[in-house]
């Protein structure tokens, strides 16, 4: 397998506590900007939110096949370049995915999973019922690449587009759904990471993990429905885990609420740093 070529620079902006952001599946560290920019504003925490190898802006692999490693590897090798030993983890989707593989290499503080991917075993219904769903989105890609923007403004044009993104068709704002689109249709890893999810077991011993875990599931998620797209999460994460519900919001909450995600990343991070900020005052 071919190494992967340098991307574009990643987000990296603040001070304090480190916290990276990982996106999902066919998006890029676009999904987090505003997330990012609202963590960094408290000048509480440096955040880093890298592009993911094959994905638009990211590395480029040469290779039908992308086994999970070669993501976590490569960010794993940008954490020791950053000097960071371990970090809070915040992962949605395929970067949830990542994140508990990060957490398995003892590089985690705390992980906050928002819709996480990898919630199936080597033969799980969900995880074929995944695949099938984005081999579905294929033409609707290709017409996306073909008309550019434009796509958006033919009938039906942004509830398809935002099918598997939000809850409402209204949820994310024009530029955000505009880089969704722009990022979806230049992922140069679509194919080799479907065969990935097909031929490889998902999330496995997570019975197993050490680090405080926030496990984020979102009311109208349409690629991991409630519940039986998270129950291999809710049935084998370590007891005391913590369980957060978004009511209302899809598949990537922050392109909808980032102000809630902010505040559920930061309430998490608080509660798992050893030295926690001083509350003001009363009065």
């Amino acid at each position: 397998m071919n190494s992967p070529t340098v991307g574009l620079p990643p987000i990296h902006l603040g001070t304090g506590e480190p916290v990276l952001l990982l996106h999902p599946f066919l998006c890029s560290q676009n999904v987090w900007r505003t997330v990012a920019d609202q963590l960094g504003d408290t000048g509480r925490f440096e955040v880093f939110a890298p592009t993911m190898p094959g994905h638009h802006g990211g590395p480029k692999v040469a290779s039908w096949f992308m086994d999970t490693s070669l993501l976590v590897d490569h960010v794993e090798r940008q954490l020791d370049e950053l000097g960071w030993e371990t970090a809070h983890l915040v992962g949605n989707s395929l970067g949830g995915w990542v994140a508990f593989e990060l957490e398995r290499r003892g590089r985690a503080r705390s992980l906050t999973a928002i819709a996480p991917a990898g919630g199936w075993t080597r033969y799980s219904p969900t995880k074929f019922e995944t695949v099938a769903k984005f081999i579905a989105m294929g033409p609707v890609l290709l017409a996306a690449r073909l008309a550019g923007p434009r796509i958006l403004a033919v009938p039906f044009g942004r509830r398809i587009a935002t099918l598997m993104v939000s809850g409402p068709a209204d949820g994310p704002s024009e530029p955000d759904l505009l880089a969704v689109v722009d990022d979806a249709t230049h992922c140069h890893a679509y194919v080799a990471l479907l065969l990935k999810t097909l031929l490889a077991p998902g999330l496995a011993e997570l019975a197993d993990v050490r680090t405080a875990v926030q496990l984020v599931l979102c009311e109208k998620d349409r690629v991991f429905p409630t519940p039986r797209g998270n129950r291999h999460f809710t049935d084998n994460l370590p007891a005391g885990s913590t369980i957060t519900r978004l009511e209302g919001l899809g598949h990537i909450p922050m392109l909808e609420a980032p102000g809630k995600v902010s505040e559920l990343i930061i309430d998490f991070v608080d509660d798992n740093t050893e030295s926690k900020p001083i509350a003001p005052p009363a009065g």
